[in-house]
């Protein structure tokens, strides 16, 4: 049952993380936490021109908090605040709504539909995701 949630692809995702550690002078950090689970990421990213051009992140999580950590880091340079935001909203969807995978950039996020039967499990996957948006706003504001 579980082989299906944590598959080679997601152990893969998780033991190859991009962008860990903290950046020097970023616009924004933003820490998530999972009550459920005990996970924290703090991510800090810069924000030029409507593009993210920086990020790096520290994070504590299980292994579907560190995939999903990983296919952000591994996607989220160059990407505008509205992208991020709707990849975050479809990730959502895919796992609390049966909602589609996100496809073009974010289609590795597929590799997580599974977790959308283990409701425990949500929180964790959404970490990098809801702190991310979080810093977008505090770099907005």
């Amino acid at each position: 049952m579980l082989d299906k949630v944590y598959n080679a692809r997601i152990l893969e995702l998780a033991g190859n993380i991009p962008r860990l550690g903290r950046l020097e002078n970023p616009d924004a950090t933003a820490k998530s936490y999972s009550k459920l689970c005990g996970s924290t990421i703090t991510v800090d990213l810069n924000l030029r021109d409507g593009k993210v051009t920086d990020y790096a992140h520290e994070l504590k999580a299980c292994a579907l908090g560190q995939a999903s950590a990983s296919i952000m880091a591994r996607n989220v340079i160059g990407s505008t605040p509205e992208e991020l935001r709707d990849a975050r909203e479809a990730l959502r969807r895919m796992l609390k709504e049966n909602g589609p995978p996100p496809g073009g950039k974010w289609a590795d996020l597929a590799v997580l539909e599974p977790v959308r039967d283990y409701k425990a499990r949500h929180g964790s996957t959404m970490l990098a995701f809801d702190a991310v948006v979080d810093a977008l706003g505090k770099a907005e504001a």
